[in-house]
């Protein structure tokens, strides 16, 4: 339930509720003025953390302090997610060897990293009646990658560019985890 949702004190319209107290004992079902009242004299708050069911169900908690650990609770789990980026390497048909080579090891690293890559192939004026030769760089792009990532796009013609979406296997994206995490670790120095 989100915390705007949720009610406290005087906000809590019911005529009676179930009552829970600071240590998590049931007190039964008493009237919201005497739960109140109760709250006010161990000098905490009564929240309604259940008002879906009959009676509603109240606790008695530090609403500033229950908020506060709600908060915390939401960015430690977004410290804990990596948000993945689309890195796109470009290129042309007419691309050389030793640049289809180089470029083919920044994809790696890309992959290596946990990121997505975006390839693409932009075709320029008579370049466009041979988008064969496009996809034999892409497939020679793919056999030396092989092992390292998960086809999410295949290639396809956008246009005047053919693209397709390479993804990291998940055993690299481990590998990553594992290693970030032991480079963050001070017992591992």
């Amino acid at each position: 339930m989100a915390d705007k949702d949720l009610r406290i004190n005087e906000q809590i319209r019911v005529r009676e509720v179930r009552l829970i107290d600071e240590k998590g004992e049931q007190r039964g079902i008493i009237p919201t003025l005497e739960a109140i009242r109760i709250a006010r004299e161990v000098g905490l708050d009564l929240v309604e953390v259940a008002p879906q069911s009959v009676p509603p169900v109240c606790k008695l908690l530090n609403y500033g302090k229950y908020k506060f650990e709600q908060e915390k609770k939401i960015k430690d789990a977004k410290k804990h997610t990596k948000a993945t980026e689309l890195k796109e390497i470009r290129m042309q048909p007419k691309i050389a060897e030793h640049d289809l080579d180089f470029k083919s090891n920044h994809i790696r690293e890309f992959l290596e990293q946990g990121n997505k890559v975006k390839v693409t192939i932009r075709f320029r004026g008579r370049e466009l009646a041979h988008t064969e030769i496009g996809e034999e760089i892409l497939k020679k792009i793919l056999g030396k990658l092989e092992g390292f990532y998960i086809m999410e796009k295949l290639p396809l013609m956008e246009g005047r560019f053919m693209s397709m979406v390479l993804q990291p296997k998940a055993s690299i994206i481990k590998r990553q985890a594992a290693s970030e995490a032991q480079a963050t670790d001070p017992a591992s120095v």
